[in-house]
């Protein structure tokens, strides 16, 4: 493994599965707000990078 360039998929999976994480804190502690709603905008297009990068 070396640095050449290459992103491996697992890498937007383990980010998606923190930003999940962390906008199931963020909502119980705030409740719907911004930044709570683009939390999980950006683990929704985390998920969707991984399943383009592994499945196609």
């Amino acid at each position: 493994m070396g640095i050449d360039g290459v992103i491996e998929p697992i890498y937007f999976l383990i980010t998606s599965i923190g930003f999940i994480i962390l906008s199931f804190i963020q909502f119980k502690k705030t409740g719907k707000t911004i930044e709570t709603i683009y939390l999980s905008i950006l683990a929704v297009f985390f998920i969707v990078c991984f399943i383009i990068l592994n499945f196609y």
